[in-house]
């Protein structure tokens, strides 16, 4: 075992280190609803081209479209996922790591760890697993306020804000602490409001969160245990998910299923429908399968694992289902192949130049298993009466340099109370907040 576990790492290095041609095509052909999908690729080991952090340098920001302008929002920070903004224009940034998860023992599930904690920006020195609140009280861009709100969470990821009860989605389960508008710290212990699938394996552990226009319901996203249900079925018991739960009994329902990763959960202003973001499966080779954005349908199947982009079936996965693949849902608009989107907000704002408006902003994590970098970046989808209508607009890039090493990596993507987009760069541990360079030329 130890010499297959030593070889494996050692061809892991040497692909990631080494750029060896795995076919990669044109990630442009894979985006909007009808993305090229390529014969299937199955390997022992999937390629393997890691983006190593490397941080931002001293006055370096990204890169952003034409009149719009970057700058940071907030620094120092540990691992910045998600944001969040209060009604009175309070951020909330959630910073969180990993759980612990049960012990690995398979040589590929050996090389992944390894890849995936190389790929990220390490070094868990310092404190995470909170919540940091920024305050701009001002509105000129540069937080007076910026001070630990709420800490000693369990990998959180989703907050969601209904009236005075604040839920924060932690890796385990949804928990409600009191607020009152204004508050720059929660000292009361929180309520458990429903558990989530959790441990002891965790693969997918971020929760997405977003509670309905009434306040009545919250939507929680729950990624898959495995990538194609290496871990077994049973471990899949409510994962690959959104759940649907009662504010005020803490009851819940599967809403759908099929979706492998959901994150980024949100509700298209003009027809009301709940969006996500999809993190769809690896190992198919570079171009498959692509990631993606979706409306939601109650009681809607999105294929995991049997299949992907509807009827396509995933020949890796016993015993099939034909019953299932058969009304398995097409997504919406595909967002090309393991550019890993965690973050989806629609602008409802009008500070941002015109071409943003009414559209999502996606933030992409970025990809590690095909040879030409895929991602890294946030990019603008617009809308028209409430579905894609076009493709997707680079808005802000720069966090990869021109050696191919990581600056940062986007997640979580939000809208702060002046109009501007604000992202969290979870390996740079920064917030960055992009706005309008002539703010009143916008306006027209």
């Amino acid at each position: 075992m130890k010499s297959a576990i030593t070889c494996a790492l050692a061809c892991a290095s040497l692909l990631g280190l080494a750029g060896c041609n795995d076919g990669s095509g044109d990630p442009n052909a894979q985006v909007g609803a009808n993305p090229a999908l390529p014969e299937i690729q199955q390997y022992l080991l999937p390629p393997i081209h890691i983006a190593r952090i490397v941080g931002w340098k001293k006055d370096e920001t990204p890169t952003v479209a034409q009149d719009l302008q970057a700058k940071a929002f907030a620094t120092g920070l540990q691992h910045p996922r998600s944001v969040y903004v209060l009604p009175n224009g309070d951020v909330l940034v959630v910073e969180s790591k990993a759980p612990t998860g049960a012990p690995i023992k398979r040589p590929k599930e050996i090389v992944m760890g390894f890849v995936e904690s190389w790929a990220t920006s390490g070094g868990d020195s310092g404190e995470s697993n909170r919540i940091t609140l920024l305050r701009d009280s001002n509105g000129d861009g540069v937080p007076e306020t910026q001070s630990v709100f709420l800490d000693h969470l369990n990998s959180p990821f989703g907050v969601a804000l209904v009236g005075n009860d604040l839920y924060v989605a932690n890796t385990d389960a949804i928990v409600r602490y009191p607020y009152t508008e204004g508050d720059t710290k929660i000292t009361a212990p929180g309520t458990v409001l429903t558990p989530l699938p959790g441990g002891p394996i965790n693969h997918h552990w971020t929760k997405s969160l977003v509670a309905s226009p009434d306040g009545s319901k919250l939507y929680a996203g729950v990624g898959s245990n495995s990538n194609i249900t290496e871990n077994g079925l049973e471990a899949e018991h409510n994962r690959a998910a959104i759940l649907e739960i009662d504010r005020a009994s803490g009851r819940w329902r599967l809403f759908a299923s099929g979706l492998r990763n959901p994150n980024g959960l949100s509700f298209e202003p003009q027809t009301g429908a709940l969006w996500t973001v999809v993190n769809e499966r690896d190992e198919l080779g570079p171009d498959l399968v692509p990631d993606y954005m979706t409306s939601v349908k109650d009681g809607g199947f999105y294929g995991w694992p049997y299949s992907y982009f509807g009827q396509h079936v995933d020949p890796r996965v016993k015993p099939e289902r034909p019953d299932l693949v058969a009304k398995a849902i097409v997504p919406d608009y595909a967002l090309s192949s393991h550019v890993a989107p965690l973050g989806l907000a629609f602008n409802t704002g009008t500070s941002l130049p015109a071409v943003y408006r009414g559209g999502a902003f996606v933030g992409e994590h970025g990809s590690w298993n095909r040879q030409v970098l895929n991602g890294y970046k946030v990019v603008f989808v617009p809308f028209t009466d409430g579905k894609p209508s076009g493709p997707p607009q680079d808005v802000v890039t720069g966090f990869l340099n021109s050696d191919n090493q990581a600056r940062g990596r986007p997640v979580g993507v939000a809208i702060d109370k002046s109009g501007a987009l604000l992202v969290a760069d979870d390996s740079g541990n920064t917030v960055w907040r992009v706005s309008a360079t002539h703010p009143q030329l916008t306006q027209r």
